[in-house]
């Protein structure tokens, strides 16, 4: 493509410009200035190109155009060819690396022309052109074929040249998926408005019947990027940029064709009637520089802004895929700084920093305000009903058949245990804490009925029931038994406390990952990988929790805590007063004035004696088990709860080195194998290939920001 009136190029340097974006593979994000060649089958396409490019295309049906080619002058310091093949849209890996390889470069025109026959036939098998039907692969393919020359005589010029439409499929060659195969790669050429589409249309045949000016019409309704060139004048489809004459050689001559005599038709009649600047080679040549300079420089500053917006929104994409995660390196990068965000997420809980992090704004996020309710509301439960009886006195005597409706009523309330459904205070139940109920960790909530009013006669009935022929003293085993039975809504109270927080502890480290973790894929995987041992330990806990109520009830009531003996002396010394109440009398003691100056409360020392001596042994024994009983309940209590929440809760659920807190953390990560690694934060394939497409991608974009700038 020789420059024949080189001043008539719009912009050489513009144009150098979109050379080497398309060199540096632009064109295949933002579409770029260029000239597509197009027509039918036989249209003489062809011939055209060779009279425009020096370039001997194949003419004959077997060897016509298979697949694009673009043909890029570029004006250089040296006369070269290079050529290679741009891959299809949906080319392979594989099929793409083939072609990466097929690169022939450097030679001089001379010996392009010469070995072109048989560069077409190298590059046809490395695209898989088939030459029959009965062949694999396809007659056409979507790769480019890539021709570029370089010289001092050559301008800034592109040429697409496109597959010839055809509408009948030729028996043992071509199929009905060929025909609309080459119809796409033609509308996929020419239907961006920055293509000016060179319309080839034979002498020999009704222009009618020419689809290529069809197809130009859908895409450019006003003609204004269309021209034609043709053999004859008598087409009726006008066209903003009109109509060019031009003689190609014919199949006939020889290679001593020469242009520019044959071209001595146009001086003849009728030729010479047509304006001088719309016939023969070197006027189209000329034409074609100045539209696509005209055009590079229309669509200049909108292609910068498609550039720059697409480079925008390809970064975009590609931070919302997160860190990259295809080599193990990678990964476990990943998680190690996904298990330290998770870690300091979990310290800030435990410390009640919420102001650290936005997912605290989140009530069922701030777990030790959740954990604190919780043991709240336990030690009311337990304070208000964690015993069977109230230890007030007052209460119906009982006798052995109430004592035995009473032994029912127990069994039926522990049964309601198993039944009956309880509510989470702390967070209402939800689909996070489902699998620890269908696995048996935690449980629903039994109703605590309030204490029952009658403890002497409960009491008394134990003692008649387990007396032996001793005098005066209980038994230390009536003792075991009816703290035993005092205590007997322990379990379900503790189970209950354990329940609430296991299920708030479950719902945070889901809910954290939630938070922390935006790719679905891993979360979920984390999650599964570790959900098994955080529920071990869950379970661990609620069976700490369960054996503490077993050893309270199950071992003979000891204490080494001083408040045993002050509550025990406290019990006898209420009982006492209350009994001498009534036989307290006030004195007073008055100075010599006559005025009061004291007032005691005395009790005759026959009162005290009496109140003392009128008691049975029975009631003597019941009234030691009750203050007993009531003494180390107390201590008992205030013991159990503090011990179920020191060591079932904060050691074995919050803090501790096997809380489930903690089964995300970095030794974790460190403990996974590659497989396991790749399984749980490998990008899937579709992720690995659109993070490809986008780093590449991005990459083009960034060197043609630098190119545009420069």
């Amino acid at each position: 493509m020789a420059s024949e009136n080189s001043g008539l190029l719009a912009n050489p340097e513009l144009l150098s410009k979109i050379d080497r974006l398309r060199e540096n593979n632009v064109g295949q994000h933002v579409p770029l200035p260029q000239l597509v060649v197009a027509g039918d089958q036989s249209s003489g396409k062809s011939s055209l190109l060779e009279t425009l490019t020096g370039i001997p295309f194949p003419r004959n049906l077997e060897l016509c155009t298979r697949y694009a080619t673009q043909i890029t002058s570029r004006r250089d310091r040296d006369d070269k060819v290079d050529v290679a093949i741009i891959p299809g849209p949906h080319a392979s890996d594989e099929h793409k690396k083939l072609l990466r390889k097929y690169h022939p470069q450097g030679m001089s025109p001379h010996d392009f022309r010469a070995q072109f026959p048989t560069i077409l036939e190298e590059a046809n098998k490395k695209m898989g052109i088939r030459t029959t039907t009965s062949d694999g692969g396809s007659v056409f393919s979507e790769d480019v074929l890539k021709i570029e020359i370089s010289g001092p005589g050559q301008d800034y010029l592109t040429l697409i040249d496109v597959p010839g439409i055809f509408r009948t499929p030729t028996e043992g060659l071509t199929t009905k998926e060929d025909v609309a195969l080459v119809r796409r790669m033609v509308k996929g050429y020419i239907k961006d408005s920055r293509t000016v589409i060179l319309a080839v249309l034979p002498s020999n045949v009704d222009p009618a019947t020419q689809e290529i000016l069809t197809m130009a019409e859908e895409y450019d309704k006003q003609g204004e990027r269309t021209l034609g060139v043709l053999t004859k004048p008598d087409l009726k489809r006008p066209l903003a940029l009109g109509y060019y004459v031009a003689r190609n050689r014919g199949s006939d001559e020889n290679d001593a064709y020469n242009q520019a005599s044959a071209e001595d038709m146009f001086s003849r009649d009728p030729w010479s009637r047509l304006p001088k600047d719309r016939v023969g080679i070197r006027a189209l040549r000329t034409r074609l520089g100045q539209l696509l300079g005209q055009i590079t420089q229309r669509e200049f500053p909108a292609m910068r802004r498609d550039i720059r917006k697409q480079l925008e929104n390809c970064s975009r994409d590609l931070q919302s895929l997160g860190a990259s995660r295809q080599t193990e390196q990678e990964q476990r990068a990943f998680l190690f700084s996904l298990s330290q965000q998770y870690h300091d997420l979990v310290q800030n809980a435990l410390d009640t920093q919420y102001h650290r992090h936005a997912a605290f704004s989140q009530l069922k996020l701030r777990l030790a305000t959740n954990i604190a309710y919780l043991t709240d509301l336990f030690n009311i439960d337990f304070a208000s009903n964690g015993h069977l009886y109230c230890f007030d006195e007052e209460g119906p005597a009982l006798n052995e058949e109430t004592c035995e409706n009473t032994e029912d009523d127990q069994g039926s309330e522990g049964q309601a245990a198993s039944s009956s459904k309880r509510s989470y205070h702390a967070g209402e139940y939800d689909d996070s804490t489902e699998s620890l109920l269908l696995d048996g960790i935690i449980s629903l909530k039994t109703p605590i009925k309030p204490p029952k009013a009658g403890i002497m006669g409960w009491i008394k009935l134990h003692h008649l029931r387990s007396r032996g022929l001793g005098l005066g003293k209980f038994d230390n085993a009536l003792l075991s038994i009816v703290f035993r039975e005092q205590s007997v809504k322990w379990k379900d109270i503790t189970m209950a406390y354990l329940s609430d927080t296991i299920a708030v502890t479950h719902r945070f480290i889901y809910g954290a990952l939630f938070e922390l973790c935006a790719n679905v894929k891993v979360r979920d995987n984390i999650w599964r990988s570790i959900e098994d041992e955080v529920k071990i330990r869950h379970r661990a806990a609620m069976d700490h929790a369960l054996f503490l109520v077993s050893i309270e009830q199950s071992q003979t009531p000891y204490t080494l805590n001083h408040y045993f003996n002050e509550n025990l002396q406290k019990s006898r010394g209420d009982r006492m007063a209350k009994l001498l109440e009534d036989k307290v009398r006030h004195e007073s003691i008055v100075d010599k004035n006559h005025n009061v100056r004291k007032t005691t409360a005395v009790v005759t020392l026959e009162d005290i004696r009496a109140a003392t001596s009128n008691k049975s042994n029975l009631t003597q024994s019941t009234e030691d088990v009750l203050d007993h009983l009531s003494a180390f309940y107390k201590v008992a209590r205030k013991r159990f709860v503090d011990t179920v929440y020191q060591q079932a809760v904060q050691g074995l659920l919050l803090t501790g080195p096997k809380s489930p807190l903690f089964v995300f953390d970095q030794d974790w990560v460190l403990s996974l194998g590659s497989a396991e690694l790749d399984m749980i934060a490998g990008e899937s394939p579709t992720v690995k290939e659109q993070r490809t497409a986008l780093q590449k991608k991005i990459k083009d974009l960034e060197v043609a920001i630098q190119i545009l700038n420069k």
